[in-house]
């Protein structure tokens, strides 16, 4: 699982070294030059996109995220195991809906030309992308509920 996770972990680390770096630069252009980097926030907010989203998978493979365990300590084990299935089921399938839904979105998009402001950077890869990264979290999801497996994040 860590080869997996680690090349999921992988483009979402780049866009957010790519974040950071560009965050610095606008900075110190701005308060040693006078000037900021133009589109320096449209260019962030796509990168903190591809951060996001990117990055869903691998958390939900990894258990990373939030999770409602109050009732865990009156279940049986087994009671339990089968919450566990369902829940993971039920997040899968609407992962798997907001998957559909960003998809259409992804196609007028690419059917409308729609744009960013400052760099006319076109907005439809961007909304695959995140289709792609809600369908992908969907089945490990998906493949959380049928193996059951509970995978949790621990230090390496």
């Amino acid at each position: 699982m860590n080869r997996t996770t680690d090349a999921l972990g992988l483009v979402p680390a780049v866009a957010l070294f790519a974040i950071m770096l560009l965050t610095f630069s606008d900075v110190v252009g701005r308060k040693l030059f006078g000037h900021s980097i133009t589109g320096s926030v449209e260019l962030t907010e796509l990168l903190q996109v591809i951060m996001v989203f990117a990055i869903l998978p691998a958390t939900s493979l990894l258990g990373g995220h939030v999770v409602f365990d109050l009732l865990d300590r009156v279940l049986l084990e087994r009671l339990q195991r089968i919450v566990y299935r369902l829940s993971n089921g039920a997040t899968g399938l609407v992962f798997a809906a907001a998957a559909w839904a960003v998809s259409l979105r992804a196609e007028r998009t690419l059917e409308y030309g729609d744009m960013t402001s400052q760099y006319g950077i076109t907005l439809w890869p961007f909304h695959y992308m995140i289709a792609i990264a809600l369908l992908l979290t969907a089945l490990a999801h998906g493949y959380l509920a049928v193996t059951g497996r509970r995978i949790t994040l621990a230090p390496r």
